[in-house]
C-alpha cells in the first residue's frame, strides 16, 4: 500500500538516461546504469552518496543481483550478458554472448529466478542507437526472451517478439512477465515501428515446462519498458508518466504519477519496502506502507 501523502525522495540526479535499478542488500546499496554515460552508479542507504561503481561500461543497461551476490548486467555494446563479482572490484566476465553460433542482438533487461537461472530479453535497441550501443546488423532473425543456467551453461529460447524489453519473475519463480515495446522503435530514424505496448505472462507448468505466453496488460502512456513484481504478486510498470499498478488478477489497481518518463524500477532498502524508480535523469524512490 502507498499513502497519498507519500513523498517521491530525489536520490540522484544528473543522469542522461537511468536505467535497470537493482538492489545489492550485501552491500546496503542500489546499483544503476546510465547509459550514454556508459557508468553503472551505486546510491548507498547510509549517508545517500552515489559512487560510481564501474566507469566505462560497454552501455550496461539492466542488472540483477543473484543469491550468491554476483551481479548480472546486459550489454549494448558487447552484446551479451555479464557477470560481475559482488565487490565489482574486477570488470565485468562475458558470459552469454552468442545463441547457436551468432551474436545476440542487444540484452535489455535480466533477471535472476529462485533456482539461480538467469532470465534476458534481446531487442535491437542497442544496435540500432548510437546513444544505446554500437550500430550493427542484427545476425540473429528473431527478437527473443531466454533461460541460461549457469549451472549447466544450456541456454534456451523461451519465446520470440517484436522487440522484448522489460523481464521479470516472480517470487516463487513461476511466473514470468515480458514486455514487447516494439512502439519505442518509432524514435529510432531508418526504423519502422511496430505497435506494440504491452505485458505479457508466462506460468509455469508442473512439468517445469512454460508454454505459451498470455496477453496481460497495456499501458496507456508510453510503454511499459520495465517492471517490478511484489510479494503480493503485483506488478508495477514503467510507463511514460509514472508507474501502473496492476493485481495478478490483471485488475488496475492504481498509478503513482512521477513527473517524467520511467524506465524501471525494483524494491529494496533495508526495509524492503522501498520502491526504487530509473526516472530519466533522475533516480527516486518511494517508501510503501506495506
Amino acid at each position: 500500500m502507498l499513502s497519498p501523502e507519500a513523498p517521491l525522495l530525489v536520490l540522484h540526479e544528473g543522469a542522461i538516461h537511468a536505467e535497470g535499478p537493482a538492489w545489492q542488500a550485501s552491500h546496503d546499496r542500489l546499483l544503476f546504469s546510465d547509459v550514454p554515460n556508459r557508468r553503472l552508479n551505486a546510491w548507498y542507504e547510509d549517508d545517500g552518496r552515489v559512487e560510481v561503481a564501474i566507469d566505462a561500461t560497454w552501455f550496461m543497461n539492466g542488472n540483477a543481483v543473484a543469491a550468491d551476490d554476483a551481479v548480472w548486467h546486459c550489454e549494448h555494446g558487447r552484446r551479451c550478458i555479464s557477470r560481475s563479482q559482488p565487490d565489482l572490484a574486477e570488470a565485468p566476465e562475458p558470459i552469454v554472448t552468442h545463441f547457436e553460433g551468432k551474436r545476440l542482438n542487444s540484452p535489455n533487461d535480466v533477471a535472476v529466478a529462485a533456482d539461480g537461472t538467469i532470465w534476458f530479453t534481446d531487442p535491437i535497441f542497442g544496435i540500432a542507437m548510437p546513444s544505446q550501443g554500437a550500430l550493427a546488423d542484427p545476425e540473429l532473425d528473431h527478437r527473443s526472451v531466454y533461460r541460461f543456467d549457469p549451472t549447466s551453461g544450456a541456454l534456451a529460447r523461451i519465446a520470440d517478439y517484436e522487440q522484448p524489453n522489460g523481464v521479470a519473475l516472480s517470487a516463487d519463480g513461476a511466473t514470468l512477465y515480458v514486455s514487447d515495446t516494439s512502439v519505442s522503435l518509432g524514435e529510432v530514424p531508418g526504423f519502422s515501428a511496430g505497435d506494440k505496448h504491452e505485458v505479457w505472462r508466462f506460468v509455469a507448468a508442473p512439468d517445469g515446462s512454460w508454454g505459451d505466453g498470455e496477453f496481460f496488460c497495456r499501458t496507456d502512456h508510453g510503454y511499459p519498458d520495465g517492471f517490478a513484481v511484489d510479494v503480493r504478486g503485483w506488478l508495477w510498470v514503467s510507463a511514460g508518466d509514472g508507474v501502473h499498478v496492476w493485481s495478478a488478477e490483471g485488475v488496475r489497481l492504481g498509478y503513482v504519477p512521477v513527473g517524467a518518463t520511467v524506465s524501471n524500477l525494483c524494491f529494496g532498502g533495508s526495509t524492503g519496502r522501498r520502491l526504487f524508480i530509473a526516472a530519466q535523469s533522475r533516480l527516486v524512490a518511494l517508501d510503501l506502507k506495506a
